[in-house]
């Protein structure tokens, strides 16, 4: 991605550590609740020692019916629980029980949020014993919807909202959010959730579900993470005349007042917690979001998981595809529908590996990567009228409309849709890649299902059975002519837990390109062969705290290097580092 910023920033460089980004403030950054930890007593502090009812009420320090006798006389809860003691994994065995029992994913959703509000280290012990029954639930698809209703299914506030009313006063606002040691903030102005448009204010659905998997995938405690929805209003009729909307009833600020409140809060949020605080871009639309990365890449450690994670995750799917489809990065021809900011992220980032792995110039790497978008393949006629980030793709050729036309003359061997738009890649379109391919790869990314590109049976029984699949949301095994085809979730969620977590456990201050393919690295080389004989393209989530721990060493070991990192002396193994950095979810046992 530096190469397409860093003409937006004049020419500065993540590495050169531009002196506008020192500001004053911040706290100190101390780890705790890791696995080295695990055994130690500990004091359910709050503003004081919390008893009694409070106690029963902290979600942080709650355990239900699992305090034992000398905690419940220590800690005067004689009388208020039931006389029974329950173990923790009993807990997680009657709430999955409960959780099973209902048909909408939306109660399931609902249930794990109360759940988190109750009793936040059940919720996540749950979460990362069930990771792959679960995910769905509180992230995509479900948290699609969760935030399409989220004015109707709102209880309790979780996270901050920054408004156009708290414009001028926004340190006083992060102030009252009662942690300190905030290491990964992530923020939205719920422009472009998903593909479901501008949703506005109840947006937040997006940071809650990350952050839940920051720490059940990434184990970064939870009381370092802020969801943060930056609120300047919304453009979507429907909420604005919806009596259950929570947010600003007008429409979207824009230009200067916008970036205004953008400038204030990013200034606030060093200067409140620190050089070394992540804060993580969440469903901006294209045209904010590649500014916002330009304009604070140099000075913040930020990152944009629609830009950066979902490039990172996807790269890794082709470059273990390769052991299935042959080849080198360099011998394949890529054509994308969609080339908005996933799209041309998910471009830039294949065009630098395949630059780094044959040693050529990127310009002759990005020839080799096609991009379509509404008004057809982006080629050199349309130059001047095209969003800076589309211009790299601009390639000489003649005008094509759509997208059945540039499969048949670019002739891919990898098809990417991350346009957003469900049902585009047609029968037609997946005849075409497969007449050219043996084994042609095609990942439909975008989210929900709704608006997947094609499903997975759709792509092989038009490929007769010959392609390798991979999308952004889940779909069952597809049984076609006697043979059982699993198709790999390009989920971003096997990347940006570990990277948050490699940035945290090496202090890194910037995020830089070579970690993005650094991490990209680290999850291909963690499919294995028996994933492979299935048709994966990814590994098991049921292994993904391991895979987070090898990618935040890859990430981190990458930090050292580019002299990015501050956390000195270097660990010697990086593995057992962030192994023993990650919070766990079980009960501690109290003075």
């Amino acid at each position: 991605m530096e190469s397409i910023l860093k003409p937006i920033r004049d020419g500065e460089s993540v590495l050169d550590l531009s002196p506008r980004s020192t500001v004053g403030g911040g706290v100190e950054d101390v780890y705790g609740e890791d696995r080295a930890t695990e055994d130690q007593l500990v004091t359910p502090w709050t503003f004081s020692v919390a008893s009694g009812y409070t106690l029963l009420r902290d979600p942080q320090y709650n355990k239900g019916l699992a305090f034992t006798e000398k905690e419940r006389d220590a800690h005067y809860l004689r009388g208020l629980l039931p006389p029974t003691i329950v173990s923790q994994q009993l807990q997680e065995k009657k709430l999955m029980n409960g959780i099973r029992q209902y048909q909408v994913p939306l109660q399931k959703y609902v249930a794990m949020m109360e759940l988190q509000e109750r009793n936040e280290r059940l919720f996540y012990k749950l979460l990362i014993d069930n990771v792959e029954e679960l995910l769905p639930v509180v992230y995509t698809p479900t948290v699609g919807e969760a935030c399409q209703k989220y004015g109707s299914i709102f209880r309790r506030p979780q996270g901050l909202y920054i408004s156009l009313k708290e414009k001028g006063k926004i340190l006083e606002v992060l102030k009252n959010w009662p942690e300190r040691s905030i290491q990964v903030i992530v923020v939205t102005d719920g422009e472009r959730i998903l593909g479901l448009g501008d949703l506005g204010c109840q947006g937040m659905g997006i940071p809650v579900g990350k952050l839940a998997l920051y720490t059940a995938l990434g184990g970064i405690r939870p009381s370092a993470c802020l969801p943060i929805t930056i609120d300047v209003g919304t453009n979507n009729e429907q909420l604005l005349n919806d009596e259950f909307y929570i947010g600003l009833r007008q429409k979207r600020a824009t230009g200067q007042e916008y970036s205004e409140l953008l400038q204030e809060f990013m200034s606030a949020v060093k200067q409140n917690y620190g050089e070394k605080v992540l804060i993580q871009f969440e469903d901006f639309a294209n045209h904010n979001a590649f500014e916002l990365l330009a304009k604070y890449g140099t000075t913040h450690l930020v990152f944009n998981d629609d830009i950066q994670g979902t490039a990172s995750v996807v790269l890794a799917g082709v470059v273990a595809a390769l052991k299935l489809i042959g080849g080198t990065l360099a011998d394949h021809t890529f054509l994308f529908l969609g080339a908005g900011e996933a799209g041309t992220g998910i471009a830039e980032l294949i065009a630098l590996e395949m630059s780094k792995q044959s040693k050529t110039p990127l310009e002759e790497s990005r020839k080799k990567i096609w991009l379509v978008d509404s008004k057809g393949l982006i080629v050199g006629s349309r130059k001047d009228s095209l969003q800076h980030f589309k211009k790299p793709w601009a390639h000489e050729h003649e005008p094509v409309g759509t997208l059945l036309e540039a499969v048949k003359v670019i002739k891919p061997t990898v098809l990417i849709g991350s346009s957003g738009v469900g049902k585009t890649f047609t029968k037609e379109v997946i005849e075409a890649v497969s007449s050219y391919n043996d084994k042609p790869l095609i990942m439909a990314l975008s989210n929900p299902t709704s608006q997947s590109e094609c499903t997975a049976e759709e792509a092989y029984r038009w490929s007769k059975g010959r392609a390798i699949f991979a999308s952004g949301s889940p779909f069952d095994p597809v049984e076609y002519e006697g043979k059982v085809y699993y198709s790999g979730q390009a989920n971003n969620a096997y990347i940006f837990p570990g990277f948050g977590l490699g940035l945290v456990i090496s202090g890194a201050i910037r995020v830089h390109d070579d970690m993005l393919l650094a991490a990209s690295e680290a999850l291909a080389k963690q499919v294995t062969d028996e994933n492979y004989k299935k048709g994966l393209l990814y590994p098991p989530f049921s292994d993904i705290r391991t895979i987070s721990a090898n990618i935040a060493a890859n990430v981190a070991a990458k930090a050292y290097e580019l002299g990015l990192a501050t956390r000195l002396p270097r660990p010697e193994n990086l593995v057992k580092c962030a192994e023993s950095c990650m919070y766990t979810p079980i009960y501690r046992n109290y003075r």
